[in-house]
């Protein structure tokens, strides 16, 4: 049994609002309360979520990181020296 007078009033029936509107029932210290988002509305759980790329930092990702067709970056290419006598070595034929 808790210490008398040194909780809160607890009201096991405590209404969420979300506008206007009751969405739920729970346990809490206020008999009622008022809020913005709730997991009816919020988008990552309808599914609406959307995620916004600006200025292409997704592909530049998977271009810096090699994991895209084509992911040629200035700066980061790897220079070959040809072989000492001017013909291709099977190194440079498995590149190709």
């Amino acid at each position: 049994m808790p210490k008398a007078e040194i909780h809160p009033q607890w009201y096991p029936d405590a209404k969420v609002y979300c506008n206007g509107e009751v969405v739920m029932t729970i346990g809490s210290t206020r008999p009622e309360l008022h809020v913005d988002v709730w997991s009816g509305n919020h988008p990552f759980y309808t599914g609406t979520q959307k995620i916004i790329d600006t200025e292409g930092r997704v592909e530049r990702f998977l271009r810096k990181y090699g994991m895209m067709e084509g992911a040629d970056i200035p700066g980061n290419a790897v220079a070959t020296s040809p072989a000492k006598d001017g013909k291709a070595t099977s190194q440079d034929k498995k590149k190709r």
